[in-house]
């Protein structure tokens, strides 16, 4: 017994070390174990904590530029009185019986906008580093456009109704719209690089929705509310009750008023509204001269990332511009009176305003060309049914009707406004993504380059288009002594002469149209995912070096 018991009780303690050992062997890998779950739970809490901050620093908060972002819109508000004025300007004088040679003329006052890239580097590097870097320009540029008025406003009148036999001094006129389009442009720049550093990071997007919607306005009352309250004819209709040979409001008098509101408010933003300094924004001060200003733009120019996006601006307008340019010249060459046409577009202003509001909910992020991107099929599509509205407005009267039914206007007002979505996703995150990847140290010049090679983009590809119409249009003469074609006004006077009359095979709008959308649906293909990448790009590929 005693020796089973010895034996057992030393088998027993044989056991238990390794039972022991076991328990320590158990421990060490339970305690791994949590120490692994820890790292692995801090692993995650951390990554969650990046997520979640990298949320927050691109994720806009309105509440703390609310008052920056009014401030941004009353003054792209000012910035589109000129151009309001000046684009009424040809109206009034049409009035006037002037010659379309002279309409040519005084188009010249519009070129300041496309030219402005000139003297962008000037205004983003010469100024006083105590007053402001965009103040040094935006102050004295603001009051000598309220100079202007107020000058103009004593002079306005004669000038438009000169009763020299000669009528109204083209030259002079185009002189003084030119040079007060040149100051607007100028704010143009020191306002848009301002809105790069007025506006917090995450809110940079909302930049191209200021200029949206208040150049928007401000052009409508610079030219509709002029025109309609100078108008003796509409105040008499609507806001009068004993006729009046003048408007609610003198030519004169509307001047002077905005003359006073250019000079107060500049007064109040150059002495309430303070600028960060070059240092507080980016420890340093900009670039220091003219000369390197304008270095600096060509530095710019040979990033690989802008060329790319160079080139996606001056050709991803192909699918548009048949609709943009022909339609509604298309219309009027149906009958549609032309007045009725422009009249179409006083409904839109409250739309344009609106919607980049609305659109800027999407696009201010850190991804507006999804948008931009996703609204192109739409747009493309619009351009097909612009087509069957043309179309449609060839047959839409009855025999012997004048005038085109009221179903008609509000049909085409709704594809109009269709229309206007469209564009607006399009136009509101291009600007967006422009305001986002511009270097905030020149950013006037970088938003004017790609600004001006955006509507460059636009403008060749429209005249193009306008161009090549009646290349692609084949018409031949019936019922004359002579058969052959009617391109041009000399074989048209020939045919007329003859005693034919011009009729048309294949409208070439219609021709053009269907190339225009098949390109444009083709450019998609072929750009549009590298278009979608450009701004996955890191913001130092933007930089200037």
């Amino acid at each position: 017994m005693i020796t089973r018991s010895r034996a057992a009780e030393a088998a027993r303690r044989n056991e238990e070390p390794s039972r022991e050992d076991h328990q320590i062997d158990n421990g060490l890998i339970i305690d791994l174990t949590m120490k692994k779950s820890k790292v692995n739970r801090r692993a995650d809490e951390a990554k969650l904590m990046e997520e979640n901050k990298a949320e927050s620093i691109l994720k806009p908060y309105l509440k703390r530029d609310k008052g920056n972002i009014a401030l941004l819109v009353f003054l792209y508000v000012l910035q589109g009185i000129p151009l309001g004025l000046a684009g009424a300007m040809p109206l009034l004088l049409q009035t006037k019986s002037v010659a379309y040679k002279d309409q040519a003329k005084f188009s010249l006052v519009f070129w300041p906008f496309s030219i402005k890239l000139l003297w962008a580097p000037i205004v983003d590097t010469a100024y006083f580093s105590r007053f402001g870097r965009r103040k040094t320009w935006l102050v004295p540029v603001q009051y000598l456009i309220g100079i202007f008025m107020l000058v103009l406003s004593r002079h306005i009148e004669k000038l438009i109704d000169e009763n020299t036999g000669e009528g109204p001094s083209i030259l002079l006129l185009t002189a003084i719209f030119f040079s007060l389009n040149f100051l607007a442009a100028t704010q143009d720049i020191a306002v848009d690089g301002w809105a790069l550093t007025m506006l917090s990071r995450e809110n940079v997007g909302y930049a191209s929705t200021c200029n949206s919607v208040g150049q928007t306005a401000g052009y409508f009352m610079g030219n509709v509310v002029f025109l309609a309250l100078t108008s003796a004819d509409l105040s008499n209709k609507y806001l009068r009750t004993e006729p009046q040979p003048t408007g609610v409001v003198t030519l004169s008098g509307f001047f002077y008023f905005w003359g006073i509101i250019f000079l107060v408010c500049t007064t109040l933003v150059g002495l309430f509204k303070q600028e960060k300094s070059e240092k507080e924004l980016h420890g340093e001060e900009a670039v220091e001269g003219i000369v390197d200003g304008y270095k600096t733009l060509i530095k710019i120019l040979h990033r690989p990332s802008i060329l790319n996006l160079i080139f996606i601006l001056l050709t991803v307008k192909i699918g548009f511009a048949a609709t943009d340019s022909v339609t509604g010249l298309k219309m009027i060459e149906s009958g549609v009176p032309k007045e009725n046409l422009a009249l179409l577009a006083i409904p839109m202003v409250p739309i344009q305003i609106l919607l980049p509001v609305y659109i800027s909910r999407y696009t201010a992020g850190p991804r507006p060309l999804d948008v931009f991107i996703k609204s192109m099929p739409y747009r493309l599509f619009m351009g097909v049914v612009f087509v069957l509205c043309v179309w449609w407005t060839n047959i839409v009267r009855g025999p012997g009707q004048e005038a085109f039914p009221i179903y008609f206007y509000a049909t085409i007002l709704l594809v109009y406004a269709v229309h206007q979505v469209t564009l607006y996703c399009m136009f509101v995150s291009l600007m967006a993504f422009h305001s986002r990847i511009s270097d905030p140290r020149v950013g006037g010049t970088y938003l004017t380059l790609l600004n001006t090679v955006t509507n460059f983009g636009g403008n060749w590809c429209q005249t193009l288009a306008l161009w090549m119409v009646d290349g692609l249009t084949w018409t031949t003469c019936v019922g004359g002594s002579v058969t052959q074609h009617c391109s041009g006004k000399i074989n048209a006077k020939a045919c007329s002469d003859a005693g034919g009359v011009c009729k048309t095979l294949v409208d070439g709008y219609y021709v053009e149209s269907l190339i225009c959308v098949v390109l444009g649906f083709l450019w998609l293909q072929w750009k549009g995912q590298k278009t979608r990448s450009l701004q996955d790009l890191p913001e130092s590929v933007w930089k200037y070096q």
